[in-house]
């Protein structure tokens, strides 16, 4: 992957954003393996839609994306989607543990 300043058309853009994309669907990938480990430490369904922590964390992405330069309204937007989902995975999964 060339560094932006390197590209010299739109395949070599095209590749790099490709590769980035990639790359940021493993580690989605690799979070979600993290919030189904989390369910086996939840007592029950409130401490897995953690409403505060949700919050919290909305606004540590805020601050980050501020920090990088991107909207922190787009940011909160895609992490208010994304954490949904995996609210709705990690609740499927304790709902599971809960039944065993």
């Amino acid at each position: 992957m060339k560094p932006p300043h390197e590209c010299t058309g739109m395949n070599d853009v095209r590749e790099a954003i490709d590769a980035i994309d990639q790359q940021v669907i493993r580690l989605l990938g690799e979070r979600r393996h993290y919030v189904e480990a989390a369910a086996k430490f939840k007592i029950d369904a409130a401490s897995v839609q953690a409403p505060e922590r949700f919050k919290a964390m909305l606004q540590q992405r805020r601050i980050w994306a501020e920090n990088n330069g991107l909207s922190a309204d787009v940011m909160e937007k895609l992490y208010t989607d994304l954490v949904n989902y995996f609210i709705e995975e990690e609740m499927a999964t304790w709902e599971n543990r809960s039944r065993s």
